[in-house]
């Protein structure tokens, strides 16, 4: 019987991959979250607040990575609960710029989401052999899936910025980018919960 604080051999290849991933998505958090704010840009934030949920979850991931499937499950339920949060802020963000209607700076969100396009398709590419070792990896991948994703995304938005000269791409963008969001957050969430009803209680 495996209980869920019981530590087995890891490879060196998940430690390493975690580690690096969580400082990439630690230092884009911090690049994208003051570019949103300068830009008024609410796809740079939504992807600045996912890419701070992304760290923070990649740290939980780091730690339990050589725990069992108890504590893998608890990792991935907390993923999924942090993605569906931050999809919900970023609905909250969108009412807020209807009201104000403040049309971002295209060319900020367009060089910033160049290059959180660059750092998160590296991450990617890391995690991709690794996405079938177990639920925590699988997890890990899914969120740098959405990250990608999204990235495209906020690039499409400051192209529409630019040539509307009007907040209603990056609205969208944020929109979509929420429900990007919630869905995957839906799937980790289930995928999560059925080991944590069958699996014994610590």
């Amino acid at each position: 019987m495996v209980h869920c604080c019981d530590l087995h051999d890891v490879p060196v290849q998940q430690r390493r991959v975690l580690a690096a991933v969580l400082a990439i998505n630690t230092g884009m958090f911090v690049v994208e979250l003051v570019a949103g704010v300068l830009a008024h840009s609410t796809a740079l934030l939504a992807d600045s607040a996912d890419m701070l949920g992304d760290a923070l979850v990649y740290g939980f991931s780091l730690y339990v990575v050589g725990r069992g499937a108890r504590w893998q499950a608890r990792a991935a339920l907390l993923k999924g609960v942090v993605m569906a949060l931050f999809g919900v802020g970023v609905v909250v963000e969108v009412a807020s710029k209807l009201l104000g209607g403040v049309a971002p700076a295209a060319g900020v969100m367009g060089g910033v989401g160049a290059l959180a396009l660059v750092a998160n398709s590296a991450v990617l590419a890391m995690l991709w052999r690794r996405r079938g070792d177990d639920i925590n990896m699988r997890s890990a991948w899914l969120c740098s899936r959405n990250d990608v994703i999204a990235n495209a995304g906020v690039l499409v938005a400051a192209a529409g910025v630019a040539v509307a000269g009007a907040p209603w791409p990056d609205i969208l963008v944020g929109l979509l980018i929420a429900g990007l969001v919630g869905s995957s957050a839906v799937g980790v969430i289930s995928q999560a919960w059925r080991p944590m009803r069958s699996s014994p209680l610590a």
